[in-house]
Formats: C-alpha cells, structure tokens, sequence
C-alpha cells in the first residue's frame, strides 16, 4: 500500500477496524457502541476511560482493565486521533466517530 508523504498509508485498513470490532464484540458481550477517552473525565491525570452501551443505550459495567485496554486497542487503530477528545467506537460499523460528551450529559 502506497504511503502519503507524512508516512501514513494511502487508504485506510478497514480490515484491522473490523478485526477490532470483532475482538470487542467478544470481549464485551451486548456491546454496540464503546465511547473511549485518553483523560478519565473527573481525572487529572491521564488514563484511559471507556465507556461501553448496549443496544438500548444502557451502560455496560466494565472492569477497569476492560476499559484500558478497550481504549488503547481503538487509540492504536488510529493513532492520528486527538487523543483529549471523546470518540465512539461504533461495533456494528467499524467506525470511529467525534462524541459529545456535553450533549448527551443534557440528554439530547
């Protein structure tokens, strides 16, 4: 695959996100979405949050090991994200998308 002048591949390797999708799916049963963060939100300090829910938007309780390596796993898929903003991780999709983490505090 040929690389764009910043080192990084030409297209995108959707078969690496989809392998994702798949070892979440197993590792996290019910799971449709996995909101990931690097800054836990009521932490200073770094350290990876995740967040999972069901189909019903419910969430699921993880460990804390669950949610770091959740959150790294997406990180390093792709590693050109901003890493201090909030990104959902749809598994049905394979898609990586901006969340608003203040929006759906107020429900919308």
């Amino acid at each position: 695959m040929l690389a764009t002048p910043s080192e990084t591949l030409a297209c995108p390797d959707t078969a690496r996100q989809h392998r994702l999708a798949a070892q979440l799916a197993y590792m996290i049963p019910g799971a449709t979405t996995i909101r990931v963060r690097l800054p836990h939100p009521k932490q200073a300090w770094l350290h990876p949050h995740a967040i999972a829910t069901d189909a019903v938007g419910e969430p699921i309780e993880l460990s804390r090991t669950t949610a770091r390596i959740a959150t790294r796993w997406v990180l390093q898929v792709w590693p050109n994200t901003d890493r201090t903003r909030s990104r959902t991780f749809e598994l049905a999709t394979a898609n990586l998308t901006r969340s608003n983490l203040a929006a759906a505090r107020r429900g919308r």
